[in-house]
């Protein structure tokens, strides 16, 4: 079901994020293939929702803005980033995101380094259940 959602959003931008955030889709499961996908926050403003990746609690969320595509890492500030990837959020405690921008390129080692190192941080500290 959350992958039909996600596959609607996607489809249904029709420009050049939908292309990007297919990618950023791609690079995930290639670098988790554990990976879980929800969709998160459907509301009447967003009724499309936004597409959430899990393993062992959220690793990141894909946001659409007009003038980007935004991935938020939920414990960005705790993962490393040699390559200096996250470029927004990043005065927040916890989490960190990286803001993509039309023909901006992306390092893909180095994103499914970062994707593949919330998957540990996560592992190491497993989300709490919900009561």
């Amino acid at each position: 079901m959350a992958a039909e959602l996600i596959d609607a959003k996607i489809a249904g931008l029709g420009d050049w994020r939908g292309a990007v955030l297919a990618k950023l889709r791609a690079l995930i499961r290639a670098a988790d293939p554990d990976v879980e996908e929800t969709v998160k926050w459907q509301k009447p403003s967003n009724p499309s929702g936004v597409p959430v990746w899990e393993h062992a609690g959220i690793l990141c969320t894909g946001e659409t803005y007009k003038d980007k595509v935004k991935l938020t890492f939920a414990k960005g500030a705790a993962l490393a980033d040699p390559a200096r990837l996250f470029n927004a959020s990043l005065d927040g405690n916890t989490r960190r995101a990286i803001d993509l921008y039309e023909g901006q390129e992306l390092d893909e080692a180095a994103f499914k380094a970062l994707v593949r190192a919330a998957v540990e941080a996560n592992l190491e500290k497993p989300a709490r259940a919900k009561k």
